[in-house]
Formats: C-alpha cells, sequence, structure tokens
C-alpha cells in the first residue's frame, strides 16, 4: 500500500537473539475474504464465463457497470478451524468440458485456500447452473481485428 500520509513506516523488527516472540493470540479471517479469495481463484480459471446464478449475475452486471465488482459472487463458504469448505456456482464457456472445468475450479479453489487462508480445502462444491455460448454480439464487442485479415462487413 502506498504510503500517502508522509509519515514514517515502523520498519518490521526480528526479535533480539535468546528473547521468545508471542506464540500467543489468534489469527481470525472472516469468510467473506475466504469468499473473495475462493472467487478470484475460480475466475482465472480457463472456460469460467461468469459467477453465481442468473440474479446474482444481472446485480453484478450493474455493480460492474459502477465499478464496484463483487468478487465473492457465486460463492459461499463455511470457515472452521484448519478447513474450509466451498460452494462456488459458475457459467461455463462453450465448447470447454463441463468436467474439465469444474475440476480445475476446484483444484485452484483448494490451492488457494492452502496457500493464501492456511486452511486445507476439505470441500469444493462446483455447481454449474448455465453455458455460456458466444454469440456475434460478443465477436462485435472483441475490439481486436480479426486474425484472418477479412474485412469487417460493418463499421
Amino acid at each position: 500500500m502506498t504510503n500517502v500520509s508522509n509519515a514514517q513506516q515502523p520498519a518490521v523488527q526480528d526479535a533480539p537473539a535468546g528473547v521468545a516472540v508471542a506464540s500467543t493470540g489468534e489469527t481470525i479471517i472472516e469468510n467473506g475474504v475466504v469468499a473473495k479469495i475462493a472467487g478470484i481463484a475460480a475466475r482465472e480459471v480457463p472456460g469460467v464465463y461468469a459467477l453465481g446464478g442468473g440474479a446474482a449475475r444481472a446485480v453484478g452486471a450493474i455493480r460492474d457497470a459502477l465499478n464496484s465488482t463483487d468478487l465473492a459472487q457465486g460463492i459461499s463458504v463455511e470457515v472452521g478451524e484448519t478447513q474450509v469448505a466451498v460452494d462456488v456456482t459458475i457459467v461455463a464457456e462453450y465448447p470447454a468440458s463441463l468436467q474439465k472445468v469444474a475440476d480445475d475450479v476446484r483444484a485452484a479453489i483448494s490451492l488457494a485456500m492452502a496457500e493464501y487462508v492456511g486452511k486445507q480445502a476439505v470441500e469444493v462444491n462446483v455447481t454449474i447452473n448455465d453455458v455460456h455460448i458466444p454469440t456475434e454480439d460478443d465477436v462485435a464487442a472483441d475490439p481486436t481485428p480479426a486474425a484472418d485479415g477479412a474485412d469487417s462487413r460493418v463499421l
């Protein structure tokens, strides 16, 4: 994070040799944080078009228009002391293999839970509730020119 106040930032200090570091205390990671991390991991998987059901995606479109994306959309988590369970609802891209996309989402979320949250993902349930089929509107919205060099029919 950028230091905008120009104040002196305290340096991280190592404990002097022979001094024990306090081992008591508790770190609490809120469910919303875990859900965001799972959502980010799921969105990065090839073949995932969107997260959430129809109503959640409609609200998400409004949020996107306001530049306020909900990274936990379509994610439900249950966090325990050392384990986490995640339920994720996705829209897959056609013609991706649905089982491969689901397996890749499971793997990505499990890895993110271990690396970033420090908890074992004991269960990652993936629900595929829709398949996105690209249309000409999607192709027209893509700003990249045609790869075959053909001229566009419309300007």
